[in-house]
């Protein structure tokens, strides 16, 4: 693949460290954070624990053993706290108190929406946005980018993007794309006829790149363009 094509992610480098995910060797199953998010969200709201029935009402699960079971594991990890001799005997744990008030620090205000038309009547909204909603999963992970060959997706030399890791994507998506084991792009992806990947860039002065399915690894599926202007 020529050089001339860009957007080579050669020197990936994390953008920042991702405070609230998943991601390390303790790293939460998707139906163990459900459990995790149940009963965090039943203790908001009532201001008490939810017993293991309610658990498995609230999330289908077919037997007691199974939530037992989840809530073992969420204990071991130090996201739940099981108490005894009690009939609502979970409380949150250590690691899921610190996980959340990471989170909390990663919040802005949220004050409203600008035109960036026709002028609007500026309206005050007390919201906020919380960088944990796209970062906060164990598959996200960032990258630096490098070239502009996705200049016209508004994606520019130096942007920090935030990615999904996953190789299940649909035509016209931005992928990043392992090609023949060696070199990694971030390119829109079309499946062709003849099992042959066309990874399209954004730039007009470029033409696309041509590869046999079996020689493109999909890495992952872009969620964010981060860019910070000094």
């Amino acid at each position: 693949m020529s050089s001339v094509h860009g957007a080579i992610l050669s020197n990936f480098s994390l953008a920042f460290p991702f405070l609230f995910a998943y991601n390390g060797p303790m790293a939460l199953t998707k139906r163990q954070k459900q459990v995790l998010d149940f009963v965090a969200g039943f203790v908001q709201e009532n201001g008490y624990s939810p017993s293991y029935e309610e658990i498995a009402r609230g999330l289908n699960l077919a037997s007691l053993a199974t939530v037992h079971k989840h809530i073992a594991a969420l204990d071991t990890k130090n996201y739940l706290k099981r108490g005894f001799n009690r009939s609502r005997s979970l409380d949150l744990g250590p690691k899921y108190l610190q996980e959340h008030r990471q989170s909390r620090s990663l919040e802005v205000p949220l004050l409203g929406r600008i035109a960036a038309g026709s002028p609007v009547e500026s309206v005050e909204q007390r919201e906020t946005l919380n960088f944990a909603d796209f970062a906060g999963g164990s598959n996200t992970y960032a990258l630096e980018v490098r070239g502009d060959s996705m200049i016209e997706d508004h994606i520019c030399d130096g942007d920090m993007i935030l990615l999904e890791r996953t190789s299940d994507v649909r035509d016209g998506e931005i992928v990043v794309a392992l090609v023949a084991g060696m070199e990694t792009t971030l390119k829109r992806i079309y499946r062709e006829a003849g099992g042959r990947i066309r990874l399209q860039p954004a730039n007009s002065a470029l033409q696309p790149i041509y590869v046999a399915a079996a020689d493109v690894q999909v890495q992952g599926r872009l969620l964010a363009v981060l860019r910070k202007y000094k």
